[in-house]
């Protein structure tokens, strides 16, 4: 799997991270194997779902923690709903974190003809998703956009319930099928591997999510890794949809083997 190797998409949270009201901690090698890669000559994207920052403060914190990191390499939902929102004249009434908003401060928000849904966290209240779920059901065809649909993922203090729960909570009482924008979603990966420049089949994906990492990634026909660290669990290996190309101990084992074959 590690063979004829041009560029790697590499998930954030649970590879390269682990996420935390702290800020946050870097996976033990990781640091070290993003560097290792960009001296490789590889082609390099950073591939994520996170919904609770800017891509501009999301990478300021990464760059913090001591990974060589652009915005310009980072793929993540909030940018490709407000092209998709533009691109239809959708206005949104907005569930997401405090603060991922700055990303919407170009979209006209005024009636709204949409829910767009993300990781809001704390903002995941009653009555918050109540005003969610009037907003659809008041519209002649419901639209709603989620960005991504995790069940869960992993902080320093351990697993938090993510978008999807409350996307399925959505999609149940108001009779309607969200649209996905992030992982698993193929638009999604098509956009990251048109930014790496690399078809997928020269491509390998590393994340720690079973179904949206992985199964996502191999569905476009990249190959896909699936880290022991993150989310993972040892359930993971026995899963009936999902097969990876390898496991590995963390992100480092991933770049050691696939710069052995370079």
């Amino acid at each position: 799997w590690a063979r004829a190797v041009r560029g790697l998409l590499l998930d954030v949270s649970g590879v390269l991270y682990d996420s935390g009201g702290d800020g946050g901690v870097p996976i033990a090698g990781s640091v070290e194997a993003v560097r290792r890669i960009k001296a490789s000559g590889l082609k390099l994207q950073f591939c994520t779902n996170e919904t609770q920052a800017t891509r501009e403060n999301f990478v300021k914190k990464l760059q913090g923690m001591g990974f060589d990191i652009s915005v310009a390499e980072v793929t993540a939902p909030a940018p490709a709903a407000c092209r998709l929102l533009k691109e239809r004249s959708l206005r949104p009434h907005l569930l997401v974190h405090d603060d991922l908003l700055p990303e919407f401060d170009e979209i006209d928000k005024g009636n709204p003809n949409c829910v767009v849904l993300g990781d809001a966290a704390e903002n995941f209240t009653y009555a918050n998703l109540n005003e969610a779920f009037r907003v659809l059901m008041g519209l002649e065809k419901p639209v709603l956009i989620s960005l991504g649909r995790g069940r869960y993922y992993k902080e320093t203090d351990g697993l938090k319930l993510d978008v999807g729960a409350y996307m399925k909570a959505l999609e149940y009482a108001c009779d309607v099928e969200a649209e996905v924008v992030g992982k698993p979603a193929k638009a999604f990966f098509e956009s990251a591997l048109a930014e790496l420049g690399v078809p997928p089949q020269q491509a390998i994906m590393i994340g720690d999510d079973i179904l949206n990492d992985v199964g996502g990634a191999q569905r476009c026909g990249m190959r896909a890794l699936q880290v022991r660290t993150g989310k993972y669990r040892p359930s993971d290996e026995n899963h009936p949809q999902v097969t990876p190309d390898a496991y590995v101990t963390n992100l480092a084992e991933a770049v050691d083997i696939i710069l052995q074959q370079l």
